[in-house]
């Protein structure tokens, strides 16, 4: 193993399985480390470029209009619309640190690219999906840091702050996923486990992946220099492995461990059916009490269910139409936990402002600015869909304090 320290390009190189590996650490504040894998690209000494990136960023990056494919109703429909709000939140961030420093977000990735291509070279996908490791950092903290999650996520999109000395520090570090997180969870080790740890274990992983099983000779990595330390630590206990098969079968059983999302608890699942079962009781000793205390304790479910929704529905510059489906809708889907407010709304608001070609095209754009959000008809209705729940599940807890403490002091 061999290591050279440069201040802007550390870079360090090994053999594996007979096969050589240079893993070359890029700042993201730098033009220079893009020269660099230009450089060393252009000597035409590497058959294979592995990069720090997810076949979703990758397509993302080499297919900008990939997002106009997007079907938002089944967003909607298999719970994908926190992490689509929060892949959205983080290229927005990203994107207005690169306006404010004045540099191209993964210029030295799309230089690796462009070369690659050039010289006939295999571009190998090394990073874990920006999916997973979301759900990951998702699952890895308790219930009531999630909002904070994503609240932090928004925030950092909203904020007319200016990009501080310490955020381009960690530019410079090499990792921006990283950099975004660190706005509201500073030293916060349940977020950067499955953001930085977990990802140098996966892409050491995917090169030894790549190494057993590629006829590539001399490869090159990608990576920001933030991960070079830990990738070389994991690379260094498998130097002992001399047969390609057991390395590819070491690398793929961490690869599947980490792809892996953590199985939530059953218990959780029971908890809106108990509510709803709380509910209709206090429903039910309300008219047996009386038909008029049962009548308005129904009065104040509606209320106060439906106008938080149609609250949030509003926030979110809903159209009036789907503004007053979330106030009628809101009181019935939380009685019935198999569908929530947001899906009606989202479902309304779709039916009423369907996006064109010309949204979806300009969403990564349109949501690197809080008026963006509100804009652009993809990004809003997801923000129908976010703050119409919002507004129904604290709703639902408000109206059964109401109810019940109705029913305490009759």
């Amino acid at each position: 193993m061999h290591q050279e320290a440069s201040k802007e390009q550390p870079l360090f190189q090994y053999q594996l399985a007979g096969k050589s590996i240079t893993v070359l650490g890029t700042a993201h504040v730098s033009k220079s480390s893009a020269d660099k894998v230009k450089e060393l690209l252009s000597t035409g000494d590497y058959d294979g470029v592995a990069i720090e990136l997810c076949p979703s960023r990758y397509n993302s990056m080499v297919n900008p209009d990939s997002l106009a494919k997007m079907d938002l109703f089944q967003v909607f429909k298999d719970g994908k619309t926190s992490m689509v709000i929060a892949s959205l939140a983080l290229g927005a961030y990203q994107q207005k640190m690169a306006e404010e420093l004045g540099i191209e977000p993964g210029a030295e990735m799309r230089m690796a690219i462009d070369q690659a291509k050039e010289m006939n070279s295999e571009i190998h996908l090394i990073d874990r999906e920006i999916g997973t490791t979301l759900k990951r950092v998702y699952n890895n903290v308790p219930w009531w840091k999630k909002m904070g999650i994503m609240g932090g996520l928004l925030g950092s999109v909203v904020s007319t702050e200016k990009v501080s000395e310490s955020d381009i520090e960690r530019l410079k570090e090499g990792d921006i996923l990283e950099t975004t997180f660190s706005q509201f969870a500073e030293e916060e080790q349940a977020i950067f486990s499955p953001l930085i740890d977990e990802r140098d274990q996966y892409m050491a992983a995917r090169l030894e992946q790549i190494v057993a099983s590629s006829d590539n000779k001399s490869i090159l990595a990608v990576v920001g220099a933030g991960h070079l330390k830990g990738m070389q630590s994991y690379l260094t206990q498998d130097e002992s492995i001399s047969t390609q098969d057991e390395l590819y079968s070491k690398a793929q059983a961490t690869i599947d461990r980490l792809d892996s999302i953590p199985k939530k608890s059953a218990w959780p699942k029971f908890i809106p059916w108990i509510i709803v079962a709380i509910l209709l009781t206090g429903f039910a000793i309300g008219f047996n009490k009386s038909t008029d205390l049962g009548i308005q304790l129904i009065i104040y479910w509606v209320l106060i269910n439906g106008t938080l929704s149609a609250l949030g529905a509003a926030i979110a510059k809903g159209h009036p139409l789907t503004v007053i489906g979330a106030f009628f809708a809101a009181p019935l889907t939380s009685l019935n936990p198999t569908i929530g407010a947001g899906m009606v709304t989202a479902g309304i608001e779709l039916y009423l402002r369907k996006p064109n070609v010309g949204d979806f095209s300009a969403l990564k754009k349109d949501t690197t600015h809080i008026s963006g959000w509100w804009k652009n008809k993809v990004a809003r209705t997801l923000l129908v869909f976010f703050f119409s729940t919002l507004g129904s599940a604290i709703g639902t807890y408000v109206a059964g304090f109401k109810i019940f403490e109705t029913l305490a002091s009759g």
